[in-house]
């Protein structure tokens, strides 16, 4: 909702795109993906900054843009921020890259897709030719829990196009963030003959699936995109033994090559070249991901990474409201 009709609204642009990177992915998911563009008022977004937000796990771009009861969606905060001149004026990308296990890590996978490919070779260059923002030195990425991950990863291994970045409560840790999930995945597959294939199924099939098998979509999703097994059904593969649940080393080397924190220290002039970096994190957080943020924060303070670290007293869910944070500290850093 809006809260202020007063205020000078921007315009949201519909752009398809049509991806190559994605055409071999093992989900049958579509490649023609929409992408929603916030153009503020006044503006018709030449020479502005872009920043891209990527929504979390079960999100996509597009519901970023949808009216929201009760609170603004980003649209509206973006249109508050900048009439009020505490945000640089920037164009915003929100792209929908919802798949068939329920959301994305944007990296490239053999599983899930080269979504890091799309996101930087194929969408990033058709919104900047259509708008005329962005560019080397004006492109910022940000996101909450899977694309809170997203960005810090981004600014890690693509530090040569992303120029800012913010973490929301980011995937870190994977110890952390996934292992102890793993019963709980083993379990549900359990209810379903232990078959991956019978369990994505029937949950295709419910209308309305509860949070623990949402949950255990979620890990078999982790798998696909961290360590995908190119003869299992979507990919999917577990780092642990389905009967006891001991941990396979071989297997988890291959998801810490894609955390954060794991492999930090191969990326720290990457961080050091960005323009902005900021990272926080409720102090209740329900997935214990503020451990992990206090992880991160104390390995850049140590590697001497210029970056911003704030906690707050919330959870998990429901934090666009930090949005106000730290979407004038990204527009002032690219402008």
């Amino acid at each position: 909702m809006r809260r202020d009709f007063s205020l000078p609204q921007g315009t949201i642009h519909r752009i398809k795109v049509q991806s190559i990177a994605l055409e071999a992915n093992m989900l049958d998911d579509h490649t023609v993906r929409e992408v929603d563009v916030y153009v503020p008022h006044g503006h018709d977004g030449k020479d502005l900054p872009l920043i891209v937000d990527l929504a979390g796990y079960t999100g996509s771009g597009l519901s970023r843009t949808n009216w929201k009861g009760f609170d603004e969606n980003v649209p509206a905060r973006l249109d508050r921020l900048i009439a009020k001149g505490e945000m640089k004026p920037c164009v915003m990308a929100f792209p929908d890259c919802f798949t068939r296990l329920g959301g994305n890590q944007y990296i490239n996978s053999a599983a899930m897709g080269n979504w890091a490919d799309f996101l930087i070779k194929e969408m990033l260059p058709q919104v900047e030719a259509q708008f005329g923002c962005g560019g080397a030195g004006k492109r910022g990425v940000m996101g909450k829990s899977s694309g809170g991950y997203a960005a810090m990863i981004h600014g890690m291994l693509y530090a040569d196009t992303w120029s800012a970045i913010a973490c929301h409560s980011g995937d870190m840790g994977f110890d952390v963030a996934y292992l102890p999930d793993m019963p709980k995945a083993l379990r549900a597959l359990a209810k379903h003959e232990g078959s991956a294939e019978k369990f994505v199924r029937a949950v295709e099939e419910n209308h309305n699936p509860g949070h623990d098998d949402i949950h255990a979509l979620m890990i078999l999703a982790m798998g696909a995109t961290y360590d995908p097994d190119p003869d299992a059904f979507c990919g999917i593969r577990l780092p642990v033994d389905h009967d006891t649940c001991e941990l396979d080393e071989t297997r988890w080397a291959e998801w810490l090559k894609w955390d954060p924190l794991h492999v930090f220290d191969d990326h720290v002039d990457a961080l050091k070249s960005l323009k902005g970096l900021w990272i926080d994190c409720g102090d209740v957080d329900q997935f214990n991901f503020v451990y992990v943020a206090r992880r991160m924060q104390s390995k850049l303070k140590g590697a001497g990474v210029d970056h911003v670290y704030e906690e707050f007293p919330d959870d998990h869910f429901s934090i666009d409201y930090r949005y106000d944070r730290s979407l004038p500290y990204l527009a002032d850093r690219l402008s």
